[in-house]
């Protein structure tokens, strides 16, 4: 196994991870379930104690 045939490797799948990572956080962060745990953190701010 060369440097060249690890560095593709790894660019393709590299790759194919991060943007399957990335699809994994935006579903969460988008499924209606979790709307009210992120509006309740995004509020916590301007929470007066």
């Amino acid at each position: 196994m060369d440097y060249e045939t690890l560095r593709t490797f790894a660019a393709t799948w590299g790759l194919v991870a991060l943007v399957v990572m990335f699809a994994v956080a935006v579903a969460y962060a988008l499924w209606p379930r979790n709307r009210t745990k992120f509006r309740d953190a995004a509020n916590i701010p301007l929470k007066e104690d």
